[in-house]
Order: structure tokens, then sequence, then C-alpha cells
């Protein structure tokens, strides 16, 4: 035999373990072929085989091999295995016995019951005689493990039953005698043995049976379950098992226990009348089985059916049938009988009848009424398995009996029965005679109630008076307000004529201690249950009848307090004998003193040491819960975590708990709702009745796939006009959130039009009179060709606009706007084409604007979304001119992380095309989902397209310059802040890679070099001086050669053989050219040390400050050259114009223009137009270094300074002075300050940046290139970022991003890759990030404004300071947070702890910004009502003197929208015409409503209510049960409880029951009461209480109240703490303070101890 662990495991072999006679043990392989395996569970872990040759059935344990048995098995592979045939019961039955500690029922497990037809009844054909295979018994089993769960071995003796030889599973099988050994010598050295893992143990072979034909293996082999959880393995799951004889009898199994036969109304059944038609229908046991073959054997060849009935009667089958109706009756007597049973599901199965018919029945349930099904379930925890099950087999005999009883007398039948079986005799003892089973048929009672006379007598009328109906309605409180007089009734004759005895030979007679004790859990389990006071106390009565009887007084007396009414009222006892007594068994857990939940709870509230409380696991879940919230945890907080950590605890649980159990618990949610943490997890949040929290919490807690945030926050419906016009790209922007956050103004539909770049542009041109026509074409064609230039850039922006709001449908493609490069003329909208040929048009002219384009369209998708390679293969166009676009869009997928999932082979693909943009697109996306990984796949496939990384003997591949470009800054981005040795040398020699001698590496080397500078600073990211393992690389000299000359070193590392001859085209002399590699040295000087505050190298970057240094740098590089410095001494920036004009040097600002001057100065020995321009852009290089250091900050200061720059900036542009700085100068410095502007103000939509933005949209002439509107429409981009959803973050990765995008030399036209490689523009997504905070209110699901306030750590600049922000809003960077904390008054408030780490808020974010809050009760969203001028509270609170009643219940509908408060308002609050002494009820009902809607906690309404009815009753003094006065009793407690004081004088105004007097009234009554009453002669009952004689039945019920209340000790302990001989006061003081007696109580207590009654009575 083999098994296989695993689909893509290999099969090993099985090995069993034989336990030797003489202790030792072999392990071998299973190798017999007449073995057959005919049933597997995996819980318990076992094997059934079959021996085809012996045929008999075995049982084995599976598990893992241990090691010690592999190497075993390894060791000698090819031993067989020698069986031995001996009996094995007993080392099982031992084995079985070891395993189940005690559980399993006393006797062998295995009995070889006979079969249920070898009693002969059937009547059918002799060749029906059936054989029985044992049934074993499983409890023991059942706590095994399965194999695959972990190894639990089966040890000890064991022995096996096996037929032949066992060999090794290489071959087969030689020998089959029994008994033989297989002694092959040879071994196969060359194959190695497979290990086994799984090993089998012997636990059971059948005995063999006397009469068995060949091949009778068992045709259904299941586990089944009896009603007490015992497992029995069956061969032929699940409580019960509804079997068809052969002899067309249904018959109902428990495990192995017959329950009875199946009666069914409604079919012919022998001398039966039928009571009901059909049996109702009932909610299911666990489940029912039945075998799903036609098992009738009447019906022709099914040999298995003989197998079908392998369960035994029991021993003592006589008891089981005490009821007449399960009778052998069967139905083929009357030609229909039943044929089969099918459709078995929970109870209810389908019967075929032999007339074709079918009939659905269901098999009846053990108990409907929730009382029975819990003492049933406590006393079969209790009760060892076999008595339990025959007890409930008699319980379900008699109580499904045809025809039996309702629901109500349910409990009264059960109680008969459970005391018959106890021993009593039901019949004499009075009050079960009076039982009433609403005239049930049930067999038992029927006879004996039956009246001969029809006339009645006085029998009747007594039996009435005495009977359980006239009881409970003499206690009732209508007979009360009726003022009923008792009627005496007169001892009925055979009360106490007699004591009654017990039958000591009954089932249960030794276990009633032990049920008894259970009961008593129950009922204790019961109180917390306000719903089930009707079956309180019916069980009370059974179990004062039971203590009486067991003589336990502390019982009697616990009893006499909870209920004085019904305790008074049976006073039979039955005698035990003491010499039976002895054979009762008294469990370890029963106590003397009675356990009390409401005792234990109070103790607990006073702080007293508690005993443990008694628990039984599944029926004293409430008990187990208040005793854990008690003690439950630190403070609130535990508390609360406590329960919710308790999964069928829920709020209505709380509503049934009564009322002082109820508060403690009601007031740890109202504390913690008040303020909550904003890490617990959901359950404690609902149960707080917080359900933003617990809404933030599961949304939290769903997987990061699922994007439930596009489905909260999006607007689906297309307005019309959007529908209408063409597609522009920008349809999908949340338009509910963003009219949030720009109420006031349009800007966002202003953002679209300028963006827009698929609708014709409008070219007005005037057609002068001495134009021509063509020349008027030509005009307006060149005009469209200016335009053109704009049109092309607005797509960069546009993907910055629309950054990541999209979620695509997988089954569509991605919408890509079209790129519109057509005009429309006025005044007859003629189209205007650059295709006419009337003029001329570069060529590819928007080969980039559509790269662009598509790098727009695709950053639309959200990183959230699902998307697969097949999605991104299918979006490729049909048609080649929408290559470009397509490769923009793998570029994008790459930036939002989802081209990870491309698959290689596609990648691949679209590289060998050898298109050259979309291998831009892909070696750039692929790099950006990869950064910072250093993975090995992508740095080959960018190896491939670097020259510089082959080895230098490959071959040469004609790579396309700027795909090189690409490859180089993906290295770049792939070992981001790696500080890779061998990837930096590379790149550090990259960047003065001289021209080669064909034409190779010379056009566009700046872009190049730029790009290895870049890829440089991207690997030392940071790294500073400390770049460990590269000093001998020199990077920061070589760097600085680089950016100001000298001459070239000699070329080292592999390339130096391409470099040897120079190139033919170019004439560069040895030293290097600076105007290539300055740029990139210089860039990678700042980002290597970013941050690192180093002045020596700053000091490199100082701008020169001679005239004779200034002429020999272009100004463009001081450009570069301040950004860098303020880079690295980034500290030192400060957002004011004194800081910016500190960078430049002396002689610039001594010899400056001002900006506005009209005419020029004259000068001999300066160069004014090389100081102009050195200053404009050392101030664009500061300016655009404070842009980097505010990023996406906001920050006021920086904001004005910027502005202050930009506006002189324009000024100067329009000034007379503009041509000596030069006005491409001026343009590309004003950019430079548009971008930082923008930079700073990201994603705010700053209105000034925007006016900004837009004039410089409407510039299209003159100087005005392509550059220059790409510059701009990303500095509008920028400031829309994501719609107002993301802003930029300033961390090294960050910027380093930035800095690729922003380069702040600009392309000259569209297909200008020059200096700066286009598609690195689109980087700056890698700077992005979720910063959005929007409020959405959970009620409605929208978002709307919520007041936060956001608490800043203190750094070197500002103390901790805290700020109000209206969210939604944009937070600023997390890492400068504490915490953050929505404020109120008008929502909940929240917070969010910053400092324990910012995980949970990111995720917040980057779900969309989801902050879910909840209003409170009478207020208005900021939406509704800006100034708060309308709620609720601001009219109503404004005087707190006459609150309640200026409180008009109409009012109550602005504090909560809940039915039921207002419904109460209405009938309970409203004062109708002739009120009188009404009216002080109403007003009091007006007050607790109104203090419960305001202080929001609706749900303590009923407990206000309670409190004040409960009073009232006892002042009538009507308390019939003492329930209420304890939970009053509780209330007091928890109110003086030391830890809810130390909570009110930290927080006095916030809690329950805080603002009124109400506790305290109703204290001061129920004392006055107690005392009146104590004075109005209930002393004299209280002292012979306590004396231990009777007291006078009238004053029963005040004297329980008196005792409960005041915590009086019973008899016995008084008499046990010995205060007979006290004298005086202060000796009873110390006596009793050991039995806890309050002080309180001493003082009315005193006088009667004292033995001076009149004394002390107060």
């Amino acid at each position: 035999m083999f098994s296989m662990l695993h689909p893509l495991d290999e099969i090993t072999p099985l090995v069993w373990k034989s336990g030797g006679v003489f202790g030792s043990s072999r392990v071998q392989y299973v190798a017999d072929h007449t073995l057959r395996i005919v049933f597997l569970s995996a819980d318990p872990s076992i094997v059934m085989t079959y021996d085809t040759v012996q045929s008999l059935h075995t049982v084995w344990a599976l598990r893992r091999v241990k090691p010690e048995e592999q190497s075993l098995v390894l060791k000698f592979p090819e031993q067989g295995g020698t069986p031995q045939h001996m009996a094995t019961s007993s080392s099982l039955t031992a084995h079985l016995r070891s395993l189940s500690k005690g559980d399993s029922p006393v006797g062998s497990p295995f009995q070889n019951y006979s079969s249920i037809h070898s009693q002969s009844r059937s009547s059918s054909s002799p060749n029906l005689q059936s054989r029985s295979p044992t049934i074993s018994n499983m409890a023991a089993l059942s706590r095994s493990h399965s194999p695959a769960l972990g190894v639990h071995s089966f040890s000890g003796v064991q022995r096996f039953n096996f037929s032949s030889s066992a060999q090794s599973p290489r071959r087969p099988s030689v020998t089959h005698s029994p008994n033989s050994i297989s002694n092959d010598s040879f071994l196969v050295p060359e194959t190695e043995p497979i290990v086994p893992e799984l090993c089998i143990d012997h636990l059971w072979t059948e005995t063999v049976p006397s009469m068995r034909e060949k091949n009778s293996q068992a045709s259904k082999v299941f586990i089944s379950t009896d009603l007490c959880g015992q497992k029995f393995l069956c061969f032929l799951g699940i409580d019960t098992l509804l079997v068809l004889e052969g002899s067309g009898n249904l018959v109902l199994y428990s495990g192995v226990v017959r329950v009875g036969k199946v009666f069914i109304p409604g079919l012919p059944a022998p001398s039966l009348t039928m009571s009901n038609p059909m049996p109702r229908p009932s909610t299911p046991l666990d489940s029912i089985s039945t075998p799903s073959k036609p098992l009738n054997k009447h019906l022709g060849p099914l040999e298995e059916s003989v197998l079908l009935s392998p369960v035994p009667e029991l021993r003592d089958s006589s008891k089981l049938h005490d009821s007449p109706y399960v009778e052998d009756c069967t139905f083929q007597q009357l030609g229909t009988f039943i044929q089969a049973l099918r459709d078995p599901v929970h109870n209810r199965v389908t019967l075929e009848l032999s007339n074709n018919t079918m009939v659905r029945i269901s098999i009846p349930e053990i108990a409907t009424s929730e009382l029975v099904k819990r003492c049933l379930q406590g006393v079969k925890a209790i009760l060892p398995k076999e008595t339990a099950v025959q007890m409930l087999v008699k319980w379900y005999n008699a109580y499904n009996a045809p025809g039996g009883p309702s629901y109500h007398s349910e409990w009264n039948l059960f109680v008969t029965c459970l005391m018959n079986m106890m021993g009593y005799n039901t019949e004499r003892l009075c009050w079960t005679r009076n039982l009433d089973f609403e005239g049930s048929l049930s067999p038992v009672i029927a006879p004996k109630k039956a009246r001969p006379s029809e006339t009645g007598s006085d029998e009747d009328w007594e039996y009435l008076l005495s009977s359980d109906y006239h009881r409970n309605f003499e206690s009732h409180p209508v007979a009360k307000a009726l003022r009923l007089d008792p009627l005496e009734v007169s001892a009925s004759r055979d009360d106490f004529s007699q004591s009654l005895s017990l039958d000591s030979s009954t089932l249960l007679f030794s276990h009633i201690p032990a049920i008894f004790f259970v009961l008593h859990l129950i009922y204790e389990e019961l109180k917390l249950n306000s719903l089930m006071g009707e079956g309180l106390r019916s069980l009370v009565v059974l179990l004062v009848q039971l203590a009486r009887d067991l003589k336990l007084e502390a019982y009697m007396d616990y009893y006499y307090r909870d209920y004085p009414a019904l305790v008074k009222t049976s006073r039979q006892t039955c005698i035990i004998d003491q010499v039976q007594t002895g054979f009762m068994l008294h469990p370890s857990f029963f106590s003397a003193e009675p356990p009390s939940i409401f005792q234990w709870l109070s103790s607990c509230l006073k702080g007293e040491g508690v005993q443990p409380y008694p628990y039984l696991p599944g029926i004293c879940e409430r008990s187990k819960l208040v005793v854990l919230v008690s003690t439950g945890g630190q403070g609130i907080q535990g508390m609360c975590l406590v329960l919710s950590a308790l999964p069928c605890f829920t709020l209505r649980d709380l509503e049934s708990l009564p009322f002082g159990v109820a508060l403690p618990i009601r007031d740890a949610i109202y504390q913690c709702r008040e303020k909550p943490a904003s890490d617990w997890p959901e359950a404690v949040c609902l149960l707080i009745g917080r359900q933003d929290l617990s809404k933030q919490a599961w949304e939290g807690s769903l997987q990061k796939g699922k994007s439930s945030v596009g489905t909260v926050l999006s607007s689906d419906i297309p307005s019309a006009a959007e529908s209408e016009e063409d597609e522009d790209g920008m349809n999908d922007m949340n338009e509910e959130v963003m009219s949030l956050i720009w109420s006031e103004d349009l800007r966002v539909q202003e953002v679209r039009r300028l963006l827009q770049s698929a609708r014709p542009v409008r070219v007005n041109v005037v057609q002068m009179p001495e134009a021509s026509d063509h020349e008027y074409i030509e005009e307006k064609e060149n005009r469209l060709l200016q335009l053109c230039q704009r049109t092309m850039a607005l797509p960069v922006g546009r993907g910055m606009f629309t950054l990541f709001s999209y979620h695509p449908v997988p089954t569509e493609q991605l919408p890509i706007p079209k790129l519109n490069l057509t005009g429309r003329a006025p005044p007859r909208n003629t189209t205007v084409d650059l295709n006419s040929g009337n003029i001329d048009v570069p060529p590819n002219m928007a080969c980039w604007a559509s790269f662009h384009n598509g790098v727009a369209a695709g950053l639309k998708i959200a990183p959230a979304s699902q998307i697969d390679s097949a999605w991104i293969v299918y979006n490729k166009p049909k048609i080649a001119e929408l290559a470009n676009e397509y490769a923009g869009f793998l570029m994008a997928l790459g930036l939002n992380g989802h081209l990870t999932k491309l698959a290689t082979l596609n990648i691949h693909d679209y590289l060998t095309k050898g298109h050259e943009m979309t291998s831009i697109g892909l070696l750039l996306g692929v790099s950006a989902a990869k950064l910072g990984t250093m993975d090995m796949a992508i740095t080959r496939l960018l190896s491939i397209h670097i020259p510089a990384l082959l080895p230098p003997t490959s071959t040469e591949l004609d790579v396309p310059h700027n795909v090189q470009v690409a490859a180089v800054v993906g290295i770049g981005l792939v070992y981001q802040g790696t500080a890779h040795r061998h990837t930096a040398e590379v790149l550090l020699a990259e960047i003065g890679r001289p021209p080669g001698p064909e034409m190779e590496y010379c056009t566009d080397r700046e872009s190049y070099s730029l790009a290895s500078g870049l890829a440089l600073g991207m690997v030392c990211l940071g790294h500073g001086s400390n770049l460990i393992g590269m000093s001998d690389l020199n990077v920061p000299e070589q760097l600085y050669q680089y950016m100001v000359g000298g001459h070239r070193r000699f070329q080292a590392g592999m390339h130096r053989e391409k470099h040897k001859s120079p190139s033919y085209q170019i004439k560069e002399g040895d030293t290097i050219n600076v105007d290539v590699t300055c740029p990139g040295a210089t860039l990678a000087l700042a980002m290597i040390y970013l941050k690192t505050n180093n002045r020596s190298i700053a000091d490199w970057l100082k701008a020169p400050d001679t005239m004779y240094l200034l002429d020999f740098v272009k100004p463009e590089f001081l450009l570069l050259r301040t950004l860098a410095r303020c880079l690295i001494l980034w500290d030192d920036i400060l957002p004011n114009s004194k800081w910016v004009n500190s960078n430049v040097p002396q002689i610039i600002r001594e010899n400056i223009i001002s900006l506005h001057a009209t005419e020029l100065p004259s000068s001999e020995d300066l160069s004014l137009e090389t100081l102009a321009q050195a200053h404009v852009y050392i101030i664009a290089g500061a300016c655009l270094s404070l842009g980097f250091r505010f990023a996406g900050s906001e920050n006021l200061a920086a904001f004005q300074c910027l502005y202050k720059y930009a506006t002189d900036f324009l000024k100067c542009l329009s000034a007379p002075t503009a041509s000596i700085t030069g006005h491409y100068n001026l343009e590309t410095c004003l950019s430079v300050l548009l971008l930082a502007l923008a930079m700073v103000m990201a994603g705010s939509g700053n209105l000034k940046v925007l006016q900004l933005c837009r004039f410089m949209h409407k510039k299209t002439g003159g100087e005005m290139n392509y550059g220059f509107h790409l510059a701009h429409h990303m500095a509008l981009g920028l400031l829309f970022l994501g719609g107002g959803r993301y802003s930029l973050s300033t961390s090294n990765s960050s910027i380093a991003a930035l800095l690729c995008a922003l380069y702040p030399h600009f392309p000259v036209h569209s297909t200008d890759n020059r200096y700066h490689l286009q598609a690195l523009r689109h980087l700056y997504v890698l700077a992005a990030e979720p910063r959005l905070l929007t409020p959405v209110d959970v009620d409605t699901n929208t978002p709307c404004y919520a007041l936060i306030e956001v608490t800043y750590k203190g750094t070197q600049w500002y103390g901790e300071a805290t700020e109000e922000l209206m969210a939604p809003t944009l937070l600023p960077e997390l890492h400068l947070l504490k915490q953050i904390r929505v404020k109120g008054p008008r929502y909940w408030e929240l917070l969010i702890d910053l400092s324990k780490g910012t995980t949970h808020l990111q995720s917040i974010l980057s779900k969309g910004g989801i902050l879910y809050v909840k209003l409170r009760a009478g207020q208005l969203s900021y939406k509704e009502d800006p100034m708060g001028w309308r709620s609720l509270l601001a009219q109503t609170v404004t005087h707190r003197n006459s609150e309640a009643r200026a409180f008009k219940p109409e009012a109550i509908s602005a504090f909560t929208s809940d039915p039921a408060l207002f419904s109460f308002a209405d009938y309970f609050c409203k004062p109708t015409m002739d009120m009188g002494q009404k009216q002080e009820i109403l007003d009091l009902f007006s007050s607790i409503l109104y203090e419960c809607v305001t202080q929001e906690n609706p749900e303590m309404l009923p407990t206000y209510i309670a409190i004040d009815q409960a009073v009232r009753r006892l002042e009538r003094r009507e308390m019939s049960e003492t329930f209420e006065l304890w939970q009053m009793k509780l209330v007091l407690e928890f109110f003086s409880s030391r830890s809810h004081q130390e909570r009110m004088s930290r927080n006095p105004t916030r809690g329950l029951f805080m603002n009124s007097e109400f506790l305290p009234v109703m204290k001061c009554t129920i004392d006055n009461t107690l005392d009146q009453w104590l004075q109005a002669g209930g002393d004299v009952s209280l002292h012979s209480y306590l004396s231990g004689q009777a007291p006078e039945e009238s004053q029963l019920s005040m004297l329980a109240c008196f005792l409960i209340y005041h915590s009086v000790p019973t008899p016995g302990q008084l008499a046990a703490g010995g205060l007979e001989g006290s004298r005086n006061f202060s000796e009873l003081l110390l006596k009793l303070r050991r039995l806890h007696v309050p002080v309180r109580a001493l003082l009315r207590l005193a006088p009667l101890l004292l033995g001076n009654p009149q004394a002390m009575v107060l």
C-alpha cells in the first residue's frame, strides 16, 4: 500500500509496526495483496481494512512515521512480516481505556451483541438470516488526530492479525501461504528505497465469524455519534440514525442504542388510532443520515441489505419500551409497506411506499422548550455516558409518544419523567400529581386523571384551589391590583398522612446530588436572562423539593429568599433511607453554600475576595461571560475587549441581561464610546456602538486586492454633458470629493478645460486685406502649428491631474483619448489641418506627444486595481500608428506597479520588435516597478541595452541611443539606494564616455551623460561620505572634475579598448568636455550628498564670485549648482527672500540691474549680460531647491516667497531690460519658479498659482516653445495632483524622482531629447503619495466635512504645535505628525495616534483616505449648518434649570431616528386631558427620555423605568420574588464601588445616571419602605427567622426583601459565627465583619441579636 500526502508529492510506501510478544517491535512495509481498504477517516485518524482471504475487518490507527522507524525500515528493507494470530481483545481494550482518560463507559467497549433479527420477530423469508459484524466503541478514538494535523501515535502493545507475509514493496509478493517468511537474500543495490511517511498501528480485528460466505466485505462503513457524543464505528454521521429493517419497520438508533420504532400517523398500522394527522415539523437534531440505497430485501437482488441492521438491542430493552405504542407492527400485512428511505436532510426523510406514493416525515426533536433543553444538556454533561444515553432514550420515548404533549406541558412531563427515574413516586407526591399535562394522551398519566362521574364534586374545587394555576394567579400582579383576598386552602388529606420514600433501584437514584447541583447552576444561569422568568419559577419548585429531601438547609433558605411566595406552598418531604444515602455519589464540586451569581458579583463590586465561580461548558455561558467581564481587564478597555472576544455576545444579549448585571457592562461601553482607540478590532467597535470605527476596521481587514475605495467614493453616472462630448480622459475623477475640497468655485472645470487635448483648437487669424487666400491659409496653418506645440505638451499635465483615479473593467480596453492636432477657424468653423502640404511640418512631430498621451491614460489606473498580464496584452492596439501610445501605456503600468504582472515572455516579445518607444517605455516601466530591489532578471534585461555593462568581447548590438539612456536610468532605479559598487563604477565612467571613432555616441551625448549622472546619484542616494568599499573610486573627486573640467584621466576598466582611437567627427582633446558632463556630475553630487549638510562638498558647488570665473560657466549650470548646493545643505534652507538672495555671489549683487530699470548702465570691465543671466539662473536654482525642501507642505512662507519671485520674473519679461538677460533665459527661470510653486502647493489647487498657469497657457507666440508649455502644464498638473488626492513627499527617493522629472532644461521642440530624455518627465509618480483624508459619514455613506486637529512633533525649527483643519484636506507628511484627532462637538471623537507608527494611517490613505465619522445626536453636518446655530442642543441647553419641562417630546426627532424612542415619547410623555396624579410620572418619563437622548445612551431608558417600577412595587409591598431588589442592590453597589468613584472624580460630567438625582431618591425610598415595615411589626418575624422558627405567612415576602437588601446571613451562618454571647454592639460589629454584613444592616439587626428588640429600631 502506498500513501501520498499532497497531490504533488511522490507516493511513498506505507509501513506497519508489529508489536512482538516479547516486547520487540518490528517495522515493515505493508505489502499484502489480500488487504483492501474499505474505510478511511480523518478525525479520528483510522483506516479499516478487509482481508479477502480470512474475511475479517481490521481497524488501524494511522499516523506519521517516527524517524527511528524510518531508519529501521531503510536498514532492513527486505524483511518480511511474520503475522501472529492471537487474541487481541484484551490489549486493545486496555489500550483504548488508557486513551480515553476515564471517559470510557464501564465494561468492555466491545460487546458482541446479537443481531436484532436473531430474535426472529420478522415475518420474512428464512434467507434473511443476517450476520452482524461486531460494533467497536470508538469513544476512545475520538481524541486521536489525523496524521495531517500532527503526530498522535498509538503506543502500547499491539498485536496483529494478518493473513499473509508482508514483503518489500519493490517486488510482487512471491509467497501466499500464511505464516511463511520470505527469505530472498539478494538486494538491488542501485535503487535506493523510498522513505515512508505514514505508519499504521493495529487497533482491533473482528473475531472470526461462525458462518460467513466469502467476499462479504462491509458495503458501508461510517462513524456514528450518539446523543452523548460518543463515537462508534459501524460497518455498513450523526446523532441518530433511521434504519429501515427487513421487516419493514422504521427504527431509530442513537449510536448503537436502539431508541424505538418510528410510528407514522397516516400510514395504516394495526390497532392504532390516529390523534394528529402529521407530526409537526420541528427544527433539526444535529443531523440524520440514512443509507441512501433502497434497502428492502423484497425489492430484489440487493445482497448487501442483509448487513443493514447491525445495531443490537440493549440488555434492558424491556425498560426502553415503556410506552405501549412502540410495539411491533409491520406494514406488509396491510398491503402498503415502506419500500425505501431517501433524501435525508437534517431530521427529515422521505419514505417510499410500495404503492408508489412518497411521504415526507420529520423525526421529532429531543426537546422544544428552552428550559427542558438546558436541563437535558446539563444532566447529560454530568452523568456517565452510558447512564446519560439511557436517560435520554427514556425521555425521548416518553416525550415523543404518539400524541405526545404540546409545548407548555413539556416541562411538566420532563419533571415527572426525571423524578420517576430518580426513584420518586410522582403519583403520591402532591405537587407532581397536580402537574397539568393539558389533557394530553400521554399514556403514563391519562388514565389516572379520568373521573367517572359526570356531575363533579367538592374535591374538584379543592383540586382547583391547590392547582398550580391558582397559586400562580394569587401571586399575579392583577390579583393584587384587583385587591383579591387570598383563599385558604384546606390542607388536602393525604398531604402529610404518610411520608414517601424513594426507590433506590432506579436509574438516576445514585446521581441525585449531582443532578441537583447541575440544575442549581442552570437556575443561576437562567437568572441572567430576563426572558426566562417563567422557566425559573418552574425550576425552583423542583429544586426546593430536591433540596428538602437532601436536607440542604442553606439551599432551602436561598430559594426562600429568591421566591418567598412560591416556596411556602409545598412542604411534602420524601424520606431517603440513611443506608441508601451512602450509595449516593456526592460529586467533588458539590458545595454546601449555594453558588449565587448575584452574590458573587456583589462581592466583586465591593472589592471583597471572591471564590472562583463553578462553570459547566456549554450550559453556563452567560455566567462565564459575566464573571469574565467583572474580573476582566485592566479598567474599562479591558472589559470591552473581553466582551467582544466572546463570539456569542452581542448587544441583543446585553438587552436580556438583568439591569443590575448589565449596568457595569453598559458603563464600560459608554466610557469606551467616548474615547476609543483607533486600532481596536471591528467587533469591539460594533459593541460600543461606534459604527464609524467598526467600518474602518472592516475595510482595513479586507485583503489588499479588493478595491473597496472605488465603490464608496465614485459617482458612477456620467452627466449628460460628459457623455455627449468626446472622451477627454478626465471623466473618471471623483467629483463628489473634489466638490467638497473646492466648493466655492469652478476651478476643477477650468483645469479640465486647460488640459484637454481631444478637441480641435480654435485658430483665430484675421485675414488682412492685402493677403491672398492662399497666404491666409498658410498663415492659419502656421498659427495652428504654434498652438500644436501647446497641445502636444498637455498630456503630461493631464496624467498628473487624473493620477490613479480610475479602476478599469478587466473586460474592456482602457480608453485612451485621441490627441487632436487639428483646428477650427471662426467664423465658419472650417477645419484647419497640418497635413494639407501647404507648410513644412517636422517629421514624427507627434510621436512623443502620443507617448505622453499613452502614459497619461495609463496613469489613471489606480495601483489597487485588479489587472493581469492578459489584460495588458489585450490593450495592444491593432494599428501601428498607436504603437507610441501603447509604449507610454506600458511605462505608466510600470509606474503604478502593475507591470510586474506582465509575463516575461511578453516583455521579451515587445523588446524583440525593436520599436524604440516600446523599448523605452518598457525598460523604464519595469525598472520603476522594481524600484530599489536589485532584481537580477531586470538587471540582465537592462544590461543588454547598455554596452558598458556587456563584456568587452560581446557582439556590438545596435541599440538606439534613447533606449540606452532609458536603460541607464533604469539601472539607477533598480539599484536605488543600494550603493552597489560595480554599477556605481560603470556609471561613473559613463558620465564621461567619449564619442567613438565611427558615428556612435556622437549625437545627443548630453542626455546620456545626464542619465548616467542621475543613475549614479540614485545608486548612491544619500550615502554621502560613507560609501562603503568605494574609496578607491574617488567618486566625489571624479565628479568634481567632470563638473569643472580638466585633463581626462586614463580610462580604466574593461572598455578602454573601445575608447583608444579618437572620434573621426568630433575634435575633443584630452580635456573633459564640461558642456557634456557637467549637469550629470552636478546632480550626482547633489543626490549622493542629499540632506547630509556636508559643507566641504557644498563649497565646491558655490557660484564663482569673480567675473573671470563667471565667464567660464554656462549660466544654466549655475542653476544646477545652486540647486545641488542647497539640496546638500538641506537644513539651511529657509523660506524667505533673504535666504534666496544669500545664494547670489557678491559681485553680482553689487552690479545688478534692478528688475525694473528702464535704461542700461554701461560698464567697461563687466559683461552685464553674463551677470544678469547668472543672477536669474542662481535665483531660479535657489527657488527650485525651496520647492524641493517644502514639496507638498503648503508652507505659507515658502509660497509667498516663491510667488513674489515669480511675479518679479513676469514683470521682468515685459521690462525693456529683458533683452539683456534674454527672453529665453527669463522664460526658463519663470517656468522653474512655476514648477517650484506647484511643488510646494502640490495637490492643493491653490488659486493664485492656477491663475499664473492659466496666464502662461494663453501665451502661445514668440519665444514660447514646446518645452515651456510642458513645464507650465506640469505645474498645473502638480497643483491638482491626482485630483487633489495626492501630494509630494520629501523622502530621498522622491527627491531623486523629482530631479529626473523636473530637470530644469526643457526640450525646444516635441522631438528634442538632446539634453534630457522626455520619458523621464513622468517619474514624478514615484514621488507622489496619497495624503487626502476624506471624512465619510458612516450612516449616509457620503463624504462630508469634519473638523480635525493635527498635532506636529517638535523639531529644531518649531516646538510641538497643533493646527485645526477642515477635512477633506491634505495631511502634512506623516513623519512630521504626532497625532490626528477628529474633533467634537458634532462628530464622535476619534484619535489616530502616530507615535506608535504610521502604518494604520498609511493604509487608510492608500485606500482612498476614507475616514469614517459618525454624527452625534442632535447635530447637523457642517454642510447643512455651517455655523452650528441650528443644532438642537444650541436651542434647548441654554438654560439647564428647566430643561425637562422645556423639553417637548416633538423635539426628539432632531436627536434620534429610533422609532422606539419616538413612540415612547408619543405614548408616555404627552399629557392627556385628565391627568390627575399621573402628571408626576409623565414628568419623570420626560426627564428620563431627555437625559437618555442628550447623553446619547438611549439604551439606558429601560433601566431607568425598571428601577422606577421596582421601587414602586416595593412601596406597595407587592414583591413576590426578590429578583428586582437584587438588581437595585447591584446598581447601588456599582455606583459606590471604588473604581467608579475614582473615574467620576477624574471626569465628573460624563457617565450614566450622572445628571440626575434619580438614584439617591430611589435608594432613599427603598430604605424608608423597609424600615417602616420593620417598625410595623416586621421585627417580630425577623426575630423568629433568625432564631430558626417559621415566621408568619403574610410577612414572608417583605422579610425576604429585607434579608436580601441588607445581606443578612442565614441562621446557620449566624449560629456558626458564635453570636450568642455577644453583650454589646462593638463585639457584634467585630464578629459580623467576618460575615461581610454591612454596617447599615448591623444597625437594624443589633437590637434583635442583643436581645432587646425595642432598643435601637431606627
